[in-house]
Parts: structure tokens; sequence; C-alpha cells
């Protein structure tokens, strides 16, 4: 589950005008999570810098709420070693 969350941490987007840290820049996770994972980044730990142990630990408090695609994203990564 810790790889999971720490893939999570790559997650950035830009929300309420303010710019985030570029996803691309982020040195954890892969493109599905980037792709997937950005919305619920957004809605539920926005303002956390995507290589954090904040944004782990939001994405862990709120697994339960994160969309189904993300969910699954986080499934084949995790399935995949973290790659």
């Amino acid at each position: 589950m810790r790889s999971t969350i720490l893939a999570l941490g790559l997650i950035t987007v830009a929300t309420s005008g303010l710019a985030a840290p570029d996803a691309s820049a982020s040195k954890r996770g892969n493109k599905d999570l980037k792709t997937y994972c950005s919305g619920d980044a957004v809605t539920f730990c926005s303002g956390n810098d995507p290589d954090s142990s904040e944004m782990d630990a939001c994405f862990k408090k709120n697994m339960d709420k994160i969309s189904e695609n993300c969910r699954r994203a986080i499934t084949a990564y995790k399935g995949s070693g973290g790659k």
C-alpha cells in the first residue's frame, strides 16, 4: 500500500489560478497515474507538494473517495512493481 500511496504523490495540477509544480517534473509515478489521478489530486489534495509525504497521506486518507479510474491506475502501478 505504501508504494501505491507514494506513486500518487506525483500528481500535480494548477488550481484556483495558482500553478502547482509541473507533474512531468515529478520524481515519482507513471503516465497513467498522472492521467487518471490528477483530478483527484485537485479535489482532495490541492496544495500539497507532489513528491511529499503530505501528498501520500492525503491520498491514503481519501482512498475510498477517489475515482474508479484512479483506483485502477493505482492497482496497475502497484501490480507492475511501481513502474
